[in-house]
């Protein structure tokens, strides 16, 4: 697995290098282009590259903070070329403010923010462009053959059908295991049939395989453990399908998860004193900050709810409801209200994606996430995170830890205002919809980390610009 990592994250490091080395090289030239247009122009010297590498970084964080350099971006051509718009556009108003600060001795052409930036986005856009078309840097893909064509094989077939869910690697074929279950298993991959036990290792060298993915319905007694044993001695990846499938999609498939693996697997580090100290004292800086730059977009949002119908109705703009924390004990959450005073009526009930108890002003505030932001509260009195698996309401929890096996285990963390099943699954209500948000939320669960929660937050950047929040 951390081999085939390492593969995934040279291609990811190659793609940033390259764009990183093309946007400092736009910068650079756009001094020249316009001494060009503009003889007077100042000339640029070495003391003009700190500022040109201040540059490239925030456009490159910008980029980041778009989903720009997601491995499985699901976006067209025109889709792409619109994030590095607004990437470049983020980037421009950051670095406008930061000369002002820190590079005010600089002489720069009142021209130059527009042809760089005009010159840095037709520039990315070509070279993307081309990156689709003839692939990621010319890198070649990992061979994957799977042991196993089964109902578990059939996982793949049925969670990663897209091209862009196997950009990565290329997979060479499936190989029935005795025990398979047939019937409900591999439908239109490629089957391959040799006997696993005399011929499976010569088959993985011929074919340049990389990496072996064990898939079969039955273990005990059908796997050629000496041949694969074989196989790793020789440099080439071996992978239980779990591992594989929580590596390439980021979620852990709850529905094919046994007690031995969640108990063995890697991950779920302790939630010691000194890591929640940790954690709360990065939080409540955090949410300092947070505060102090957007009290008036919430002073704004609550006018704008009370002259919609809190003036008439009497209601508060904020709303107040129990859900479930960190291990499992109930907290009050506080957010603005985005739905009519009697929305609850008939009891606790799902919200759907086109709601009509919301409001009008309740639409535009869950659109960008507006209504959220009350919940800064609960993260300085120590009830939730930035980042963690979304509270729910007891009521719902009740029912859906008796429909889907290891629910509660999502209640290890704090819940949070962001989550990464909120950035990968779409909007849901329904125990369905519950079991697909809960394979991100363990693998957020097992892979808890500072970093992991930058990248959460980076990224729900992306879900506020672009009004994907629900």
């Amino acid at each position: 697995m951390a081999k085939h990592q390492n593969f995934k994250n040279k291609r990811f490091s190659s793609l940033i290098i390259a764009e990183a080395l093309l946007i400092f090289c736009i910068l650079y030239v756009s001094f020249y282009v316009i001494q060009l247009a503009d003889a007077s122009a100042p000339s640029v010297v070495v003391a003009y590259l700190p500022f040109i590498a201040t540059f490239a970084f925030f456009i490159l964080m910008s980029s980041l903070s778009l989903g720009l350099y997601e491995p499985k971006l699901r976006e067209s051509i025109r889709g792409i070329i619109r994030r590095i718009f607004v990437a470049n556009g983020l980037a421009f108003c950051a670095m406008y403010v930061i000369t002002i600060i820190l590079f005010h001795d600089i002489l720069l052409h009142p021209f130059y923010f527009v042809v760089s930036i005009s010159a840095t986005i037709t520039s990315v856009s070509i070279f993307r462009f081309f990156m689709i078309r003839y692939g990621s840097l010319g890198l070649v893909k990992s061979r994957i053959v799977i042991l196993g064509a089964g109902e578990r094989a059939s996982t793949i077939e049925k969670k990663m059908r897209r091209a862009s869910d196997r950009r990565s690697f290329e997979i060479v074929g499936f190989i029935p295991v005795p025990g398979d279950d047939i019937e409900n298993g591999i439908k239109k991959e490629p089957i391959i049939e040799i006997d696993i036990n005399h011929s499976l290792k010569s088959f993985v060298v011929q074919n340049d395989i990389n990496e072996v993915v064990v898939a079969a319905d039955q273990r005990r007694g059908t796997l050629p453990i000496e041949v694969l044993f074989d196989c790793r001695m020789q440099g080439v990846q071996i992978s239980d399908l779990l591992d594989f499938m929580e590596r390439e999609t980021g979620q852990i498939m709850v529905n094919l998860m046994y007690p031995s693996w969640l108990i063995y697997s890697k991950g779920f580090e302790s939630q010691s004193y000194l890591r929640q100290i940790r954690n709360y004292s990065f939080n409540l800086l955090l949410a300092t900050v947070v505060l102090l730059l957007l009290w008036p977009f919430m002073l704004l949002t609550a006018f704008v709810i009370y002259l919609d119908d809190g003036r008439k109705t009497g209601a508060s703009v904020f709303y107040k409801q129990v859900r479930v924390g960190k291990n499992g004990e109930p907290f009050s959450i506080y957010k603005f209200r985005s739905m009519g005073v009697d929305a609850e009526k008939n009891g606790a009930q799902w919200a759907d994606k086109n709601d009509m108890r919301v409001t009008r002003v309740g639409g535009f505030i869950r659109k960008y996430r507006l209504d959220e932001l009350p919940q800064l509260y609960n993260v300085f009195r120590g009830d939730m995170s930035f980042v963690g698996p979304r509270p729910e309401r007891p009521e719902f929890v009740e029912e859906l830890d008796k429909q889907i096996p290891f629910y509660a285990k999502r209640h290890s963390v704090k819940p949070g205002l962001a989550g990464w099943a909120q950035l990968n699954y779409p909007y849901g209500a329904s125990v369905e919809d519950a079991e697909g948000k809960l394979k991100y939320d363990l693998y957020y669960v097992k892979h808890q980390s500072f970093l992991l929660d930058m990248l959460v937050l980076i990224r729900t950047i992306e879900v506020v610009l672009f009004g994907k929040g629900q």
